[in-house]
């Protein structure tokens, strides 16, 4: 299977999406939520949180050719269930706590006896904060917009 054809599976997408959840989230609303949750699955490291800075590149426009734009301090992490599930981590910041959380219930989300409860205490709620903070910001932002108009001077 190609990477192209393995990134359409509704698996993959559905992985994305917790992935982007839990990595977007504060420490604090996923430590709470977890913690609610009263889960302590067995696990090994397969890679401790690990610190280190990762290149971001933009584009001119969104479409023009991509630059460098500076570095962004990371943690990643990897976990193996008991039952042999990986899960893995990346999170911006230095919270290696964050990055064990969330590789943790990454592999959690992918086992079927525990993917329906994470997704509706855990992935949802988070989810659901972080539209929130996203509102917030857009209301804060546009309080402050300026809408500029051209009067049109008659030439006598």
């Amino acid at each position: 299977m190609s990477v192209e054809q393995q990134q359409e599976t509704p698996g993959t997408r559905s992985r994305q999406h917790w992935m982007g959840v839990l990595a977007k989230s504060s420490v604090e609303a996923l430590q709470q939520r977890w913690q609610a949750l009263s889960l302590e699955p067995e696990y090994q490291f397969i890679r401790k949180p690990e610190t280190g800075l990762t290149m971001l590149r933009g584009r001119v426009g969104g479409s023009g050719q991509p630059f460098n734009m500076g570095e962004m301090t990371l943690t990643r992490c990897a976990v193996r269930l008991a039952s042999g599930t990986l899960g893995v981590s990346y999170v911006s910041g230095r919270n290696c706590q964050h990055a064990i959380t969330a590789a943790l219930a990454d592999a959690l989300l992918q086992e079927r006896s525990t993917q329906s409860l994470l997704q509706r205490e855990l992935i949802e709620p988070l989810q659901a904060d972080l539209e929130a903070e996203r509102q917030q910001r857009a209301a804060q932002a546009n309080s402050t917009r300026v809408d500029f108009f051209t009067l049109v001077r008659g030439e006598d």
